[in-house]
């Protein structure tokens, strides 16, 4: 019987397939809520997939804001999901668990997840994987599930977004803002956004926003009156901007909230809705089952259907910030609370 190595040299010189054989693979845990310094690349059980489930080795996995959130104890995974860090990666396929048809071993792929990317291989249901994009590097890949499942699902899917119509964006430089830009332009929408720096609205202008809008200097509201109010607004902000974001709303329209980095609680004028048939929607990605009308599995055909064509073509196609090697996530993580990143940063596994 081979003699195995200590785990801090075996981790030094393993390759992951290597590690995954005697059943270790490195990720990135949490060792206690708190600042990006709580960030450790530790030894882990390499996980096996169930039925309907595939095994990825990692190539690269992307961040997202819910991982800052999670990471500081205000965003647990969900109920069975994993507790490691990462909510979309890209990689190859290691193993196929039972049922699992149509797929090979060695497939590039890129895959929604409900955690578990920050490390060396991840388990996901089948339902959640999408090939690799043609002509899109494979680590660029990593930045792709996540915020074009959440555009799609939330400003096509929810809220109907339709050539000729207005779509206001905010936060139009990040990861989320920078596929919606796209996606509302290549639907045929005229595309609004608000950003901070010069920089960021160049980005936006460069995008394909027809508006750009300085939301330290300028009033959306006012300033989206030029396009007639918006039919659709995508917000990630919650409660600093309900009330505004309504007013920006031309009759009919549809206020999808994804996020409450300006707070969870305000107060909801319901006549403003009532008087212009406001419709608003609150619909977050993680959490969804796979299966059912607002499940992962139906999101991600769809995407595949209609959003992937355009990513293939180069109509839609999320910028990329940085790389930075996994075990550095603590360095990426400062990077993207610092702000001034624009679109994605990606986690490379070394």
């Amino acid at each position: 019987m081979p003699v195995l190595p200590d785990s801090a040299a075996y981790a030094s010189w393993a390759t992951p397939h290597e590690r995954a054989t005697v059943g270790g693979m490195e990720a990135i845990t949490i060792r206690e809520p708190g600042a990006p310094d709580v960030l450790e690349w530790t030894e882990r059980p390499t996980p096996k997939p169930g039925r309907g489930e595939v095994a990825i080795d990692v190539v690269a996995a992307g961040i997202n804001r819910a991982d800052l959130s999670q990471r500081q104890g205000n965003y647990p995974p969900p109920k069975g999901a994993s507790d490691v860090l990462g909510l979309e990666c890209s990689g190859t396929i290691a193993a196929l668990g039972e049922g699992v048809a149509g797929r090979q071993i060695g497939d590039q792929v890129c895959a929604l997840l409900a955690g578990g990317g920050y490390a060396e291989r991840v388990v996901v249901p089948d339902e959640q994987i999408l090939p690799a994009p043609a002509g899109i590097d494979l680590v660029d890949a990593a930045g792709l599930p996540e915020v074009l499942c959440t555009v799609w699902s939330n400003v096509v899917m929810e809220a109907g977004l339709r050539g000729g119509q207005v779509l206001l964006v905010h936060g139009g430089s990040g990861g989320i803002g920078t596929a919606a830009i796209q996606i509302g332009r290549a639907l045929g929408a005229r595309v609004a956004a608000t950003a901070g720096s010069a920089e960021s609205l160049r980005l936006c202008r460069e995008l394909g926003a027809e508006l750009a809008i300085s939301y330290s200097e300028q009033d959306f509201v006012e300033e989206i009156k030029q396009l007639g109010g918006a039919d659709v607004v995508l917000d990630n902000m919650g409660a600093s901007y309900l009330d505004r974001n309504l007013s920006a709303l031309a009759p009919d329209g549809h206020l999808a909230v994804i996020g409450m980095q300006g707070g969870r609680r305000a107060e909801l004028d319901i006549g403003k809705m009532l008087v212009k048939r406001l419709h608003m929607s609150a619909l977050g990605l993680r959490g969804r089952p796979v299966e059912g009308p607002h499940g992962k599995a139906a999101i991600v055909a769809d995407v595949r259907e209609r959003l992937w064509p355009l990513v293939e073509r180069g109509t839609v196609r999320p910028p990329v910030h940085s790389r930075t090697p996994m075990p550095e996530a603590a360095r990426a993580h400062e990077m993207l609370e610092a702000g001034g990143v624009h679109g994605k940063i990606l986690l490379t596994v070394p």
